[in-house]
């Protein structure tokens, strides 16, 4: 029982770091209507630079900080490269970002190296009937909480978050009612960058990355976000937090090396369910 509840926990810690990913790709979606598939690489980003700003010297906090500073300017620099020029389809954009992030793995090799990383989170463990629950996962939870109820408030209660969904919602009428539909679009990309970056930090002290862990990372993080349509936000937190759970049992009673197609099995189940339940719209013939 113990050990169930251990992979139960460490599950939920990276399942709220999947959860996370997949928050900023539908923040990006519901804005632009693009697929970020360069998502993942601010995580690795981040992670990767807060590992180096550790040993450099910087203090924890700090050196998280400055991980997910760099993600938010990748997330930005994204946005530019994607659909930074108006008229830019979610298509285009699309190619774009999967063509940014294979371009990352590229100046990640040169700065980093091709080995993993990781760093020390927070130390020490709370023992809860008879489980040791470390400190870090327990971060991990709160935090991710805390993202996703002021990512709830911002959208609901903030100008800027109404503006955000207005673009989402209809990009012609915004426009005319004078919000700058390009610049909301380049303030989503570097808000999933910051929530790409918060996700990287978190999960690096847990599982190590390297320039190639984006592969996996996108892949969860986006079987995440279509739980909600790649639209909504509590949706994909569900879902990151159903995937880390089954693919922590799956590694602690299995073979960790399945986890990887559980969230394709659970992503291609999602879309099979909603084609059969989306109404096939016949036109009718005059």
């Amino acid at each position: 029982m113990s050990d169930f509840l251990s992979y139960v926990l460490n599950g939920l810690a990276v399942g709220c770091g999947f959860a996370l990913l997949a928050s900023g790709l539908v923040t990006i979606h519901r804005v632009t209507g693009v697929v970020n598939f360069a998502q993942a690489m601010f995580a690795v980003v981040a992670g990767l630079t807060a590992g180096s700003a550790l040993g450099a010297g910087l203090p924890h906090g700090a050196a998280e900080l400055a991980g997910v500073a760099i993600a938010v300017i990748a997330g930005l620099l994204t946005g530019l490269a994607a659909v930074g020029r108006r008229g830019t389809t979610p298509q285009s954009a699309l190619i774009v970002t999967l063509g940014v992030g294979i371009l990352a793995y590229a100046v990640e090799i040169a700065i980093w190296g091709d080995q993993p990383r990781s760093f020390a989170g927070l130390p020490g463990s709370l023992e809860v009937g008879g489980v040791a629950i470390q400190w870090q996962y327990l971060l991990v939870i709160g935090v991710a909480a805390a993202v996703f109820a002021a990512l709830a408030l911002f959208f609901a209660r903030t100008d800027r978050g109404k503006a955000l969904t207005a673009c989402a919602s209809d990009p012609y009428g915004a426009r005319l009612v004078g919000i700058d539909v390009l610049r909301m679009s380049l303030i989503a990309f570097a808000l999933g960058g910051g929530l790409g970056g918060i996700a990287g930090v978190l999960v690096t002290p847990l599982q190590p990355i390297s320039f190639d862990s984006d592969v996996a990372l996108i892949v969860n993080g986006f079987a995440a976000a279509i739980m909600g349509g790649l639209n909504r936000p509590g949706p994909a937190l569900a879902g990151g937090l159903l995937l880390g759970v089954a693919e922590a049992l799956v590694a602690g009673y299995g073979n960790a090396a399945h986890q990887t197609e559980i969230a394709l099995v659970l992503m291609l189940a999602i879309m099979i369910w909603r084609a059969v339940r989306t109404p096939v719209v016949q036109e009718e013939t005059v």
